[in-house]
């Protein structure tokens, strides 16, 4: 057979078949387009190689293993689309090695136009990329625009592999089936399946283990221990329950005689029956994603819209120093720096927020009144604390108070709630809680901890050292490790007071300055950990809104494919229908009563996903600082709203799509 023909037969092919195979070309290229922006982006190197790096190549390879997985589902499309006229072909004459040199040049036709387009478009678009991040980092980071050599070659590579991959496949599915095969390959799977109910069954024991885990949940350690299993569980339960669970559902519905014996529901369900085997990995999928872009876009737009408040808890004032082992020398030391770094500028410490103190940190594990500082066993998370013991002279000095102790008497506070009882049992010993504040200068109280923190204050400094050396005494710890944690730590903190714009300055070489000066100094300022809080939480919401478009595209695609597919099995049904005297009104009925039914469902289950995992995923984002729960609820809502309608855009579309096909 002569070359040319197979060229000519390839590209009239993909003419012939653009419904299905330019949606996939277009997303071929978007998917290529994307990836390379990203690698391009992590691999940059006015970035450098911090936290926002870091997270840019876990992002990389979220979109490496979406790439394989949705271009692979998405060409399954297209060859059970293809498999009858295939089969034709066969028939006709042509040999299964032509068929697959035929394809071998689709395949090279779509794989080419995929991947330079998509570079040539990720080129393009790279620097409207490199601004929004930089919009959204609200920081000029000294970032370049440069074509990435090395973000080319990884495209190259990845894709060239993908599109070979889904090559083999095709070749391998057309080598392995029968003329007779190819030309039922489209309709296969119209026997009724069967009602598999312990399947639906274990569904809906998984979906309610995985809802249980994620309603239970307490502890922001608990939730982080605990997601990724409910994760599972749900996922696993959503696939069961519509691949088995649908069809126990369809079936009873079938039963009721007084609904299923109506024109608009009779076409419907009987025809969602019998293929819901094929649609129901299709359905769980789109429910799948669209959960994944519901949690991705409203988690990050949370964390980016909560700064402000995540900063106001990790840094209620301007600049935080500590020292370890201090004595009153080196104490005065960190003064005279601070005050030959403000003085020349006109700007002072403000005593109104200064404070200074001293403590001894631990880990404990508190049992109603028992306080141990040395448990080994099994114990719950909620259990466990962060334990600061203040000596009474610093605590009244920061306080403003007189209070006074008895060697057996000390004050309590917890960061999350109170306390509650009268005495405390400290490793054994016995101490009357003589007081209880409802707050201290030192910490306020807040949710944004991972672990509760506990304040006790005791009479004196040489106390609260027995108490460490006995804790410390039997460490197998490594000894610069034991002399680190076996320390008194002094804490100074402060705003500064004076011109803003001379305290900004000052905030930006302060900690430079006086870590250089101080030895064993350890400082930081509000002004120099924006950038960073910023590059952290702007990260994540580029990275957020990137995936989040990638699955919604995937989404789209999947719901199209679903449409066109379901069009061309339901065309030569409907115009049975017709012949026997279902006019075109009852048929667009019995179309829309399925189509309605079948297609959001799968937005209900993402949304009722979403509701029951609010609880878990409020207590992961309290481990990166962010407790406003009231944003959380309201980006939430406002995510949902806004997928909804562009949902409901996509079902307008693919409906109409739908009724053009199986209407003549």
């Amino acid at each position: 057979m002569n070359s040319s023909i197979y060229s000519r037969l390839a590209v009239t092919n993909l003419k012939n078949n653009r419904k299905t195979y330019f949606p996939y070309i277009l997303t071929g290229v978007l998917t290529v387009m994307m990836f390379y922006i990203m690698d391009a982006l992590a691999g940059s190197k006015s970035l450098g190689r911090g936290t926002l790096t870091e997270v840019l190549h876990y992002a990389v390879g979220v979109i490496v293993v979406f790439s394989v997985i949705f271009l692979f589902y998405t060409n399954s499309f297209l060859i059970k689309q293809r498999k009858r006229e295939l089969g034709v072909y066969n028939i006709l004459g042509m040999g299964k090695p032509h068929i697959s040199r035929m394809l071998m040049l689709e395949s090279l036709i779509t794989g080419g136009v995929s991947i330079i387009g998509g570079i040539a478009a990720g080129i393009l678009f790279s620097k409207l990329m490199f601004l929004a991040l930089l919009k959204i980092l609200h920081y000029d980071v000294g970032m370049e625009f440069e074509i990435s050599a090395e973000a080319v070659r990884d495209t190259l590579i990845l894709f060239l592999v993908i599109f070979t991959l889904t090559l083999v496949y095709n070749l391998i599915q057309i080598r392995l089936t029968d003329p007779i095969q190819l030309l039922r390959g489209s309709s296969q799977g119209e026997r009724e399946p069967k009602t598999k109910a312990l399947i639906a069954l274990a569904g809906f024991l998984l979906l309610g283990a995985g809802y249980g885990i994620s309603l239970s949940v307490e502890s922001p350690l608990a939730a982080i221990a605990t997601f990724f299993l409910a994760v599972i569980f749900v996922i696993l339960g959503t696939y069961a329950l519509f691949i088995a669970g649908s069809i126990v559902v369809l079936k009873a519905m079938r039963k009721n005689k007084g609904y299923y014996y109506q024109a608009k529901h009779f076409a419907s369900v009987s025809g969602m029956i019998y293929r819901m085997k094929q649609n129901a990995v299709g359905l769980a999928n789109i429910c799948i994603l669209s959960t994944m872009v519901l949690v991705m876009v409203s988690s990050t737009a949370s964390l980016y819209m909560g700064i402000d408040d995540i900063m106001k808890y990790r840094f209620p004032t301007d600049v935080d120093i500590t020292m370890e082992d201090t004595d009153q020398e080196t104490e005065d030391m960190l003064l005279r720096a601070i005050e030959n770094e403000t003085a020349p500028y006109g700007v002072s410490i403000d005593p109104d927020t200064c404070l200074s103190y001293h403590e001894g940190s631990l880990a404990g594990i508190l049992k109603k009144d028992e306080l141990s500082l040395k448990e080994l066993g099994n114990y719950a998370l909620e259990d466990a604390r962060e334990i600061y013991l203040m000596p009474l002279e610093d605590y009244n000095q920061m306080e403003g108070k007189h209070s006074t102790l008895a060697s057996d008497q000390v004050i309590v506070y917890t960061t999350g709630g109170m306390y509650g009882y009268d005495s405390i049992i400290i490793n054994g010993k016995d101490y009357q809680v003589k007081e209880e504040p409802e707050e201290i200068r030192a910490e306020k109280k807040n949710q944004s901890r991972v672990l509760e923190a506990m304040y006790i204050v005791m009479t004196e400094e040489t106390q609260i050292r027995q108490i460490m050396d006995e804790i410390y005494a039997n460490s197998d710890m490594q000894d610069e490790w034991l002399q680190a944690m076996n320390t008194i730590t002094y804490h100074l903190k402060f705003d500064l007071k004076g011109d803003s714009e001379a305290c900004e300055k000052i905030e930006n070489t302060l900690e430079e300055s006086v870590m250089d000066q101080v030895p064993g100094a350890f400082c930081e300022t509000k002004e120099n950990k924006w950038e960073e809080v910023y590059t952290l939480y702007g990260g994540l919401l580029f990275i957020g809104i990137y995936l989040g478009m990638m699955f919604l595209m995937a989404t789209v695609l999947i719901i199209y494919y679903k449409q066109i597919s379901e069009g061309y099995e339901d065309k030569e049904r409907y115009q049975i229908m017709q012949k026997v005297g279902m006019d075109q009104r009852e048929v667009k009925r019995s179309i829309r009563s399925q189509v309605v039914t079948v297609f959001f469902l799968p937005l209900v289950m993402a949304v009722l996903h979403i509701v029951v995992a609010f609880q878990v995923i409020e207590k992961i984002l309290v481990t990166l600082g962010f407790v406003n729960s009231t944003l959380f609820l309201i980006c939430t809502a406002v995510s949902i709203a806004i997928f909804a309608i562009f949902y409901g855009i996509v079902y307008m579309l693919t409906a109409k799509e739908y009724y053009r096909i199986v209407r003549w």
